[in-house]
């Protein structure tokens, strides 16, 4: 994922940098490229050599170390680099870079870096509120740092409050979020419903269906590391959204439909992913459930059709893509969903294919639009997402 990609970790002293190890390695894995700076106080937390072993290259510490192939060491990081994290970023060094001061390696090399620059305070809760550092703080995001806010919880010191650097995978989404992808759809606004709608008969019982919310989630995620502005409407999930998308929660499918028909006017595309409930009780049965209740036929009536509502109502330049999860005929029925609900595209796919079904990890997909249909290997929904994505754009 990150082939070609250089990141810069700056580890200033702190007991949070043990952290950092496992953030080296875990950037390793998705084949970066990661340089380690560190603090002379940061070697008191941690040896150097475990950095060097990590990321197999050279970690940094002091500015007049001439034991290096010659350049201006730096200089050199610091054009190489596509984003820097400082995590965790002590008082100190929040103070030093928030006013210019460049004393030692870690500080003469963030402040030579052109690229984005994201920082993570550690610290004491008491020493994290002080007005000092959140005043350098604000100095920092003036100038274009994105600020981590530390979570929450038992401190090194033994204080409970905020100033606890966040877990690596954390971090690591803050990483992805700025270099995994090309950010082809910056300045889009895309809406995308996931999960599964749950209709009440009482208070205990409901009508659903096994979706995960996998694939919406998928393609949240992917198209926030491209760069676009994303609202979830989620129904219920299996798994967590992705971080950096705004999530609607909802319930029914008519709850879906009025949110997203509220949201669709602002959006420049419009995924419905959600398995929305065809029908939901007509009247909701007795609560005080008897033994004939296991026979007991219950009235149904059609939800409003969302997918539908969205095409009616479509504005010149928007893009709406549905789904389409099929048991027979599936390239026909949902090549008649593509007409029949004014669709752009269509992503169809069939209960009856392996690798297909609810709550994998792999899809099968096949692409329909005006153009023609294009069939999808078998890959990771998180593939197929970014396919999908790329369909869309090639369309707008």
């Amino acid at each position: 994922m990150l082939k070609g990609k250089t990141v810069v970790l700056a580890v200033s002293g702190s007991i949070a940098a043990y952290k950092i190890a496992n953030l080296a390695s875990m950037l390793k894995k998705l084949h970066c490229n990661v340089h380690v700076l560190m603090t002379p106080n940061a070697t008191n937390f941690i040896n150097p050599i475990t950095f060097e072993t990590l990321t197999a290259n050279k970690c940094l510490i002091d500015t007049f170390d001439r034991n290096f192939q010659y350049s201006v060491e730096h200089v050199s990081i610091a054009k190489q680099a596509d984003v820097v994290l400082i995590a965790p970023a002590s008082a100190n060094v929040i103070g030093k870079l928030a006013n210019g001061i460049a004393d030692d390696m870690l500080t003469t090399t963030v402040m030579a870096c052109p690229c984005k620059k994201i920082i993570a305070p550690a610290m004491n809760t008491n020493m994290f509120r002080n007005p000092i550092v959140q005043d350098n703080l604000q100095k920092l995001s003036r100038f274009g740092y994105e600020v981590i806010q530390p979570a929450s919880g038992y401190l090194a010191c033994g204080d409970v409050g905020e100033g606890k650097m966040p877990d690596e995978q954390t971090l690591l989404a803050y990483i992805l979020k700025e270099v995994a992808c090309e950010k082809d759809l910056l300045g889009k606004k895309i809406l995308i419903t996931a999960g599964a709608t749950r209709e009440a008969i009482d208070p205990v019982r409901f009508i659903t269906n096994h979706s995960s919310g996998k694939m919406g989630f998928a393609l949240a995620k992917a198209a926030m590391h491209r760069g676009a502005e994303v609202t979830i409407v989620a129904a219920h999930t299996d798994v967590e959204p992705p971080m950096f998308c705004r999530v609607v929660k909802v319930t029914s499918a008519a709850d879906m439909y009025r949110e997203v028909t509220a949201l669709a006017e602002e959006q420049d595309i419009i995924i419905k992913a959600a398995a929305v409930s065809d029908y939901t009780p007509a009247t909701v049965a007795d609560s005080k459930m008897k033994k004939s209740d296991a026979d007991l036929s219950i009235p149904l009536q059609r939800t409003k059709d969302i997918l539908k509502a969205l095409g009616e109502t479509k504005r010149p330049g928007q893009f709406i893509c549905g789904f389409s999860m099929e048991t027979d005929n599936v390239l026909e029925n949902s090549q008649k969903k593509l007409i029949s609900k004014n669709c752009d595209m269509i992503c169809a796919n069939s209960l009856r294919t392996e690798g297909a079904g609810f709550g994998g990890d792999t899809n099968v997909i096949t692409l329909i639009s005006p153009d023609g249909c294009r069939e999808l290997m078998m890959m990771t929904k998180e593939a197929a997402a970014h396919e999908i994505l790329t369909a869309i754009r090639d369309r707008l």
